[in-house]
Formats: structure tokens, C-alpha cells, sequence
């Protein structure tokens, strides 16, 4: 399974690490990304996605079903 959010679709960035010296090497800067279970209330059951930490402050925020139909994604299938 890929390192993508669910939800908002964030994914690795690549970057690179600049030492004392100025050597640039590449590194991967990865989301954080954290199995959860949500309670969709239309659905009358929990729904575990694994999304990162800013789409689960903004779930918080809006609600899974208004933040999900924005995302486009279908909970019914997950």
C-alpha cells in the first residue's frame, strides 16, 4: 500500500538534507500518516482509513461526511 492519505491525497515530497558544511544529499519527507476509526453516522458504522494528521484536525472540524464528498471519496466502499 502507498504512503497516501485517504482522504486528501498527500503523499512523500522530496527534499533535501543540507549539512554543516552545505553537502546536499536527498531525503524523502513523509506524511504523517496514521491508521484511524471514524464513526460515519449515515452509515450506522465505524470506518477505518488511514489518513494523516491534518486531514484528522479538519474531520474534527467539518465531519467525515462533508469532508469525505469533498475529497470525492465514497465511504460505502472503504
Amino acid at each position: 500500500m502507498s504512503r497516501r492519505c485517504q482522504l486528501t491525497g498527500k503523499k512523500a515530497n522530496n527534499g533535501m538534507a543540507v549539512s554543516h558544511s552545505h553537502i546536499r544529499t536527498k531525503k524523502l519527507q513523509e506524511v504523517n500518516l496514521q491508521w484511524k476509526r471514524f464513526w460515519w453516522p449515515e452509515g450506522s458504522r465505524f470506518v477505518r482509513l488511514r489518513v494523516s494528521t491534518k486531514a484528522i484536525k479538519t474531520i474534527q472540524k467539518k465531519g467525515l461526511a462533508a469532508f469525505a464528498k469533498q475529497s470525492g471519496v465514497n465511504l460505502a466502499k472503504v
